[in-house]
């Protein structure tokens, strides 16, 4: 396994280096070596790092997320907050709406089945997403009108919702007892208790920081240690009270931001660091999850669904940005950035299947589900990464250092970002 994880840096920044040559995002070159070496292709992959990879990619996950909420200071999230909650939910709820449409009439699943299908699909890549955003920020590109921001938050939060309404989705499919009142209330509350348990945990930390001054390493590493403590807790939870805690992660990092901001920026640019190695990880074991021949099995059909489904996202966002000061052009960049799929569909995108075989159902269903998950990561993560850079560099207007007036007013008569 050690062989495998040292093979897999050294071709990953390789392939990252080969790509950004090309003008071309690095993590595409990361996740065809994962494709390359997986099962699917070579099978060189050590067995058990592939049994580990989803505690890797959770880990990713959590230091992207992270990274979000030390970013997101709250004065932007004031400014851009009931922006962010639109952007959360209606999109994904419009795209996974189409694709349930779209997968009863094309595959002739049952409205579940292609519910399913929509809940698995219907994520935005935080992966993908976010290190773009966060470039764009330090660059300072769309600062005037805070849309990084306002991306990476909403995109942050759309992910949290559509795993939980999967989970939710799948628990109803396979016969357990779900009631479907309780589980429509759950979302919301795991949402805020997830952030009200995140913003305590990080009033502790931030306050022991203080009290005992550990170097900025030991830092990060109790923040990273804590957010990966929080989701055990999540799951502890389970059953009797709901908690997302991926929010908690976020809301801690935008606590420590709030209270002590020189301490929040060190342990930002150390998660930047560990985000390199993270990185090679996550996209080469989302890339060894690929199976090349469900991609074939899903076929035009299966693009057919993608695009009708990203095209009702579009749609979602386009609503959402209705009376914002954004220009036509940065509502489109909006919507591009909203496109990439690739970490939340690697990582449920099997889970109907194996719900199905561990029922003792027909795992037809859940076979074209894993097909269009992975079919989605292909088309979708290189294609929008791409797109966002591009579309990035040359719409989003770079503003001033000292320039805050600008954006306080281009911000000032939109009533939907006052929260």
């Amino acid at each position: 396994m050690a062989l495998n994880i040292a093979e897999l840096i050294v071709l990953g920044l390789l392939a990252d280096w080969v790509f950004r040559r090309c003008s071309i995002p690095g993590f595409i070159g990361m996740l065809l070596v994962g494709v390359l070496l997986g099962p699917s292709v070579m099978g060189y992959l050590d067995p058990d790092l592939l049994a580990i990879g989803p505690d890797l990619r959770t880990i990713a996950l959590v230091i992207i997320l992270l990274r979000v909420g030390f970013e997101l200071s709250r004065k932007v999230l004031h400014r851009v907050g009931g922006r962010v909650l639109l952007l959360a939910f209606v999109p994904a709820i419009l795209e996974m709406l189409v694709i349930t449409l779209m997968g009863s009439w094309l595959l002739g699943m049952t409205w579940l089945e292609s519910a399913m299908l929509g809940s698995v699909i219907a994520a935005v890549s935080p992966a993908v997403v976010v290190p773009l955003m966060i470039r764009f920020t330090k660059q300072r590109k769309g600062a005037a009108k805070d849309i990084p921001s306002m991306v990476m938050a909403a995109a942050s939060v759309d992910d949290i919702f559509v795993i939980v309404a999967h989970s939710a989705l799948v628990g109803l499919y396979v016969g357990h007892q779900v009631n479907i009142v309780w589980q429509a209330v759950a979302v919301p509350v795991s949402l805020c208790l997830g952030a009200v348990v995140g913003m305590l945990v990080g009033v502790g930390l931030y306050r022991l920081f203080d009290r005992f001054n550990p170097r900025a390493t030991k830092r990060v590493l109790m923040v990273v240690a804590t957010s990966i403590l929080l989701l055990r807790l999540q799951d502890l939870l389970t059953g009797y009270l709901p908690m997302a805690g991926l929010v908690s992660a976020m809301a801690l990092g935008f606590v420590i931001l709030e209270k002590r901001e020189h301490m929040a920026h060190e342990i930002s640019a150390k998660l930047a660091k560990i985000w390199v190695f993270a990185e090679i990880l996550l996209f080469s074991m989302v890339g060894a999850q690929v199976n090349i021949s469900l991609v074939w099995q899903a076929g035009l059909v299966g693009l057919a669904i993608i695009a009708t489904g990203l095209i009702g996202r579009a749609c979602g966002v386009m609503v959402c940005l209705v009376r914002s000061r954004l220009t036509l052009r940065e509502r489109l960049f909006v919507v591009f950035a909203f496109c990439p799929k690739a970490t939340v569909q690697a990582a449920i995108g099997a889970s109907p299947l194996m719900a199905m075989r561990a029922a003792g159902m027909e795992t037809g269903p859940g076979e074209t589900i894993l097909a269009l998950a992975v079919l989605s990561i292909l088309v979708t993560a290189p294609v929008g990464a791409w797109t966002i850079r591009y579309w990035g560099d040359r719409v989003l207007e770079v503003a001033p250092e000292s320039d805050t007036d600008a954006r306080d007013a281009a911000i000032e008569s939109d009533p939907t970002d006052q929260n």
